[in-house]
C-alpha cells in the first residue's frame, strides 16, 4: 500500500511539473520562462536527462532576443549554448558557443565557451577516411583556445585532443600514400612517401612510410626497362640506407634486408 502511495505521488508531481511548463511556456511573461529555462538546464546538469535540456531550449528561443546585451543575456546564451552541446547538437552548439564568445569577451565564462566550440568540431570531426574539414577546424580552434588561454582549465585537454586530431589527419596521408603503392603506380607512392615523411615528422606511421618508399622504388625497378634498371637499383639502395639508418629494428626490417640483397645482387650482375 505504502508504495502504491509513493508512486501515486511521483505521477503527481510530474503531471503538475508537465503542467507547469506547459502553463510557463504559452505565458507571455518573459521572467517566469527565464527562471525555468535557467532551472531545467540546472536540473539537467546534476541529472543528465536530456528531456531537462531540450525543455530549456524551447523557453530560451522565446526570450533569448529580449535578453541580448543585458546581464541576464550572458547567463543564458550560455545557457542556450551548452544546451545544444549537452544535447549532442554540436553543430548548433559550435555556432553558438562561438556567438557568446563574440558577444560576451569578458565574461568569466568565455574560456569555457572557447574550449567548448573547439570540442564542438572534435566531435563532428569523422573517421580518417571522409573530408576531413571539420578536422582541420577543430584543431584551429583548439590552438586558438591554447594560445588565448595558456593557463586556462582545458589546456591539457586541448593538447590531447589536437595530437589525436593531427594523428588522424597523418593516417589519411598515409593510407593515401599507401594506395599508391597497392596499385602498383611507384613512381607516385614514391612521392607520396616523400611527402609525407617531410610534411610528418615524428608519426607513428614514419617507420613503414620509410619502408613503403623503399619497396616502391625497388618495384619500379625490377620492372622497368633495363636501361632504366641500374639507376633505379642504385636509388632504392639509397633508400634502404635511409631505411637502416633509423628503423634498423623496425617493423619491417626483415623485408628490407631481403631487398636489399636482391638490389646489391642485381647491381653485381651489371
Amino acid at each position: 500500500m505504502k508504495r502504491k502511495f509513493s508512486v501515486l505521488v511521483l505521477l503527481m508531481l510530474l503531471i503538475t511539473s508537465c503542467g507547469e511548463y506547459q502553463k510557463v511556456l504559452k505565458n507571455e511573461d518573459v521572467k517566469p520562462k527565464y527562471d525555468m529555462a535557467v532551472k531545467l538546464y540546472e536540473e539537467g546538469m546534476e541529472t543528465g536527462k536530456n528531456n531537462r535540456f531540450t525543455k530549456s531550449l524551447r523557453l530560451l528561443e522565446q526570450i533569448l532576443p529580449q535578453y541580448r546585451g543585458t546581464p541576464q543575456g550572458e547567463k543564458i546564451s550560455y545557457i542556450y549554448a551548452d544546451n545544444y552541446f549537452q544535447l549532442g547538437d554540436y553543430f548548433s552548439s559550435q555556432y553558438q558557443f562561438e556567438r557568446f564568445t563574440k558577444a560576451y569577451p569578458t565574461s568569466e565564462k568565455v574560456s569555457e565557451a572557447a574550449f567548448k566550440s573547439a570540442k564542438s568540431y572534435y566531435n563532428v570531426s569523422p573517421r580518417y577516411s571522409l573530408d576531413q574539414t571539420e578536422t582541420y577546424k577543430a584543431i584551429d580552434r583548439f590552438q586558438n583556445y591554447i594560445a588565448t588561454y595558456p593557463d586556462g582549465e582545458y589546456v591539457a585537454e586541448a593538447n590531447t585532443l589536437v595530437a589525436e586530431l593531427r594523428e588522424k589527419l597523418e593516417k589519411k596521408a598515409y593510407k593515401i600514400a599507401k594506395q599508391f603503392h597497392h596499385i602498383e603506380d611507384y613512381k607516385a607512392s614514391i612521392s607520396a612517401m616523400e611527402n609525407f615523411i617531410e610534411a610528418n615528422p615524428g608519426s607513428k606511421y614514419m617507420e613503414p612510410a620509410y619502408f613503403y618508399k623503399l619497396d616502391s622504388a625497388y618495384l619500379l625497378a625490377i620492372n622497368s626497362y633495363r636501361y632504366l634498371v641500374k639507376e633505379r637499383l642504385q636509388e632504392a639502395k639509397e633508400y634502404y640506407e635511409d631505411y637502416q639508418k633509423y628503423y634498423a629494428e623496425g617493423e619491417h626490417a626483415e623485408k628490407a634486408n631481403e631487398i636489399s640483397a636482391d638490389i646489391n645482387q642485381r647491381l653485381k650482375n651489371f
